[in-house]
């Protein structure tokens, strides 16, 4: 028999703010994290806008400066993140048995500005010159066994590689993890920071990219008529899940609920979704019938809302295809809109939005819908932000590949 998921912890990094609390203020006003690119010269590109961390992050308060040094920027973010999710559920102190303790963090694209520069070295100095931390810096699952050195834990440990669906993929079977019973607690996310030449113009060839660059804060316009691609960003999103009934016990802070999980596959094509969304159809109701809901249960999705042209459309196609009429009656909102588009963090930096919009009651808005695609015709919460009465919640994550993965979320009782 299953167990109930309780979330009791967060943490966030976005291009917006560092910490949940204004990060939530920022994405409730509408507020977009896009800018010009400062973190190097973007002058070669097509694209020269992203959703870059504020220049003054700064990670040593929560890392040894020491540790600093042997990182991956995405490793040192993602740390971050988890080490607030932890502080607010009160795990940080070594646990009583951690092996029944669960790490799994998804990436996209793990170290890729390491082995960019590494490349670079190797080029120009030579392989005695090459630093020896490069592969543990590159590596995508050394993240999740950092994370448990930190704080002691020894249960099932791992890294997820899912593209776009990474860090929903990680707290998907976090959740699976947790409600099975092989474990008591989980830290679990996403996390992503790939900014740079290699992967900017790598997506410009794939011609995926917006290059509204005179107007960075209106590029991400998810379900507009104007939209002309996504918005690269860096970011990550952590949570920590355990059993209610040991988060009971324990007097923890309950944040919601995780209820459900569904992941499928297109089998379509490489970087295209199936036009008919047949598999992110599949996928919500899934997630819907792990946990016996009804599709009129629902109040609010999050939308993948990529600002693409052929995502956009075939999540509108897919919601409606299972929800029917109730389509027309929830809340959906892309929080791309603001966030940009984080790759591998994006799924689980939106499944805490989503966690947060039904704690708050409060539906964030999908900024820059001025212009609405006709084919995108359900209610996308347009540029402001809306109070409503809700208990039930879907956070969609598609991906390269084909991959669809849905989580279901609970107001907490």
């Amino acid at each position: 028999m299953s167990r109930r998921v309780a979330i009791t912890g967060m943490g966030l990094v976005t291009c917006l703010a560092t910490g949940v609390d204004e990060n939530w203020k920022q994405i409730t006003n509408g507020r977009s994290g896009i800018g010009p690119i400062q973190s190097f010269d973007p002058q070669r590109l097509v694209t020269r806008i992203a959703g870059e961390i504020a220049a003054d992050f700064d990670p040593s308060g929560y890392i040894p400066k020491k540790e600093l040094r042997r990182m991956d920027r995405h490793q040192q973010i993602g740390m971050v993140a988890a080490c607030q999710a932890v502080f607010q559920a009160g795990l940080n102190e070594p646990p009583d048995d951690p092996r029944r303790c669960a790490v799994i963090v998804g990436s996209g694209i793990g170290g890729l500005t390491t082995i960019h520069d590494g490349f670079e070295i190797l080029r120009e100095k030579g392989p005695k010159r090459m630093p020896p931390m490069i592969i543990p810096m590159a590596v995508g699952n050394l993240l999740p066994g950092m994370i448990a050195m930190r704080f002691g834990l020894k249960g099932p440990n791992f890294g997820v590689v899912n593209a776009c669906s990474s860090g929903a993929s990680a707290i998907g079977e976090a959740y699976r993890i947790v409600s099975m019973g092989f474990a008591d607690v989980a830290v679990s996310g996403g996390t992503e920071a790939v900014i740079g030449e290699f992967a900017i113009s790598s997506f410009n060839a794939l011609r995926a990219l917006s290059t509204r660059n005179e107007a960075p804060e209106k590029a991400s316009r998810p379900f507009d008529k104007d939209r002309d691609g996504f918005v690269l960003a860096e970011g990550a999103g952590m949570v920590v899940l355990e059993s209610f009934e040991r988060a009971q016990e324990r007097g923890a802070p309950i944040l919601g609920e995780i209820v459900g999980y569904g992941a499928t596959c297109d089998a379509y094509h490489i970087v295209m979704p199936d036009p008919e969304g047949v598999g992110a159809h599949e996928a919500m109701k899934l997630a819907l019938d792990d946990c016996g809901l009804k599709p009129e249960q629902v109040q609010y999705i999050n939308a993948h809302g990529t600002s693409t042209d052929l995502n956009d459309k075939t999540e509108t196609i897919a919601i409606k295809r299972l929800f029917g009429k109730h389509a027309h009656n929830l809340s959906i909102s892309s929080t791309k809109s603001m966030t940009g588009h984080a790759l591998g963090a994006a799924g689980a930096i939106e499944a805490i939005f989503t966690a947060l919009t039904l704690m708050h009651g409060i539906a964030p808005p999908t900024i820059n819908l001025d212009c609405p695609d006709p084919q995108c015709d359900l209610d996308y919460t347009p540029n402001k932000s809306v109070k409503r009465d809700m208990e039930y919640a879907i956070s969609n994550s598609f991906a390269f590949g084909g991959q669809n993965v849905s989580l279901l979320f609970r107001r907490s009782q």
